[in-house]
């Protein structure tokens, strides 16, 4: 890793009221150069010293998709599938991998789902934006935790921590093709989920403008893609492992 801080100097000085949106995500473009430039002179500092936190750090919505891969029993391969059944999760509840994951209601169900997450990398109010070749910033890991019971999916999936994003954002230029990478999660070395973004029944770009038709997309909001089979259950002293081509390795612990 690279320390390349001091390239944040460069993002133009904000006012009240601050613009909607993640200002590092917003601007990654124009500082793009600087931060290759710097990272020339950077020291190297070993992965293994520093905490991963999210890789945004200031989103504004966490737009979720449920029932969005093929074989998860929820899709009908005789008939077109219907629209993106989207969710909205808190952006508290963003974390990154380094943050770990607290159980916070003792006894109560909590389980891993997962995703390929991509990351708005400007406004988007509509269809025809989310056609934009730059719309995506980049790409990472996620996982969407949720604790079972009665409450309203979005209000169980949107504890502190419960959206792990990392394990850093990789720029959508370094990704060819998002609809054909292999996903998998383990726990404590135990394979649970695995899937390739090639059996999402709305790839990234359906989903950002059907997803856009409701509310404007801003820089570095949240677009996770759904999970694959073999949803399970998390406990205290478990140890996650995700991995998608390309995207990394997320590791996090559960306590």
């Amino acid at each position: 890793m690279r320390d390349v801080t001091p390239v944040l100097e460069r993002l133009p000085a904000q006012r009240w009221p601050a613009p909607m949106g993640d200002a590092l995500i917003a601007h990654l473009p124009g500082l793009r150069p600087w931060i290759e430039a710097a990272s020339v002179a950077a020291p190297a500092i070993d992965l293994g010293r520093v905490s991963l936190r999210s890789p945004v750090a200031n989103p504004g919505k966490v737009v979720a998709v449920r029932g969005n891969y093929r074989g998860t029993g929820v899709d009908d391969a005789n008939s077109p599938p219907p629209g993106p059944a989207f969710f909205l999760k808190a952006a508290s509840s963003v974390a990154g991998p380094g943050d770990g994951l607290e159980l916070r209601l003792p006894g109560r169900r909590v389980d891993h789902e997962v995703e390929m997450v991509a990351i708005v990398g400007r406004p988007v109010a509509g269809a025809a934006d989310a056609a934009r070749p730059d719309v995506v910033a980049g790409y990472c890991i996620g996982i969407d935790v949720t604790m079972r019971g009665p409450e309203d999916r979005g209000l169980r999936k949107s504890l502190d921590g419960f959206t792990v994003l990392g394990p850093w954002l990789t720029t959508a230029d370094e990704i060819a093709d998002p609809d054909r990478l292999d996903v998998e999660l383990s726990v404590n070395g135990e394979p649970r989920q695995r899937g390739s973004t090639s059996r999402l029944l709305h790839g990234v770009p359906r989903l950002l403008a059907a997803a856009a038709s409701y509310f404007t997309l801003q820089p570095g909001d949240i677009l996770m893609t759904g999970t694959p089979s073999g949803v399970g259950p998390l406990g205290r002293g478990d140890v996650v492992h995700c991995c998608i081509d390309r995207l990394g390795t997320l590791r996090v612990e559960v306590r």
